[in-house]
């Protein structure tokens, strides 16, 4: 402290001072958004967040006969029902546990399609994948149709970009390929942020009264 002390008095001496600051250049206090909306669409980032992060777990943990695969697995079902009960807070139980299945089904396949590629069972990998890809549609089909701002042919490309980059995800892995490892759970998490963004976005749209800021007194 005296050092420092000491340096800033020989500044004074010789002269310097420091520069006057500006209003524009003075700290703004930061804003920050607590609308409903906002706080929805975090919520929904952390949900499929969740999704493609204990996917990866598993992937790794499968692929690598570690004892925590079944432990992800569990945690993984989990997050299913997690965004389920998030649907069902505007659709209803009966739509969100009608999701969770859906959902359940998508991860049960993506199970096995792990341990067909493991495997190195090609006839099965296609077998799977084809049940992956018809279950994609029945997603895309659900919300489609309890959301008029969720077009079908819109959600069946981002389901099947999910699925695509999951994939390419499991082989960079089995191929030991750690860059194309990263590069791949890269392209799976901003996917799924714009996918969860495209959700959030049409349940605003569709409840906008459950959205609107009540104005102060």
């Amino acid at each position: 402290m005296k050092t420092l002390h000491t340096a800033v008095v020989v500044a004074c001496c010789l002269g310097f001072q420091p520069p006057a600051q500006t209003p524009s250049q003075a700290p703004a206090h930061e804003t920050i958004d607590h609308s409903p909306a906002v706080a929805l669409k975090q919520d929904m980032r952390k949900l499929w967040t969740d999704h493609v992060v204990w996917t990866r777990d598993y992937i790794i943990a499968a692929i690598g006969d570690q004892p925590d695969a079944q432990s992800a697995a569990v945690r993984l079902m989990k997050n299913q029902e997690d965004i389920g009960k998030a649907v069902a807070t505007f659709y209803g139980a009966p739509a969100g546990q009608q999701l969770t299945i859906l959902l359940k089904e998508h991860i049960t396949i993506a199970v096995d399609l792990v341990k067909a590629a493991k495997a190195g069972d090609k006839a099965a990998q296609q077998q799977v994948d084809r049940q992956w890809q018809q279950n994609a549609t029945a997603i895309a089909d659900f919300l489609s149709k309890a959301n008029p701002n969720w077009p079908r042919q819109t959600l069946v490309d981002l389901m099947q970009k999910h699925l695509s980059t999951t994939t390419s995800e499991v082989v960079a892995r089995l191929n030991k390929d750690w860059d194309a490892d990263v590069r791949a759970f890269d392209a799976v998490h901003e996917h799924v942020l714009h996918m969860a963004d495209a959700l959030s976005e049409g349940i605003v749209k569709q409840f906008p009264n459950k959205f609107t800021l009540a104005a102060p007194s």
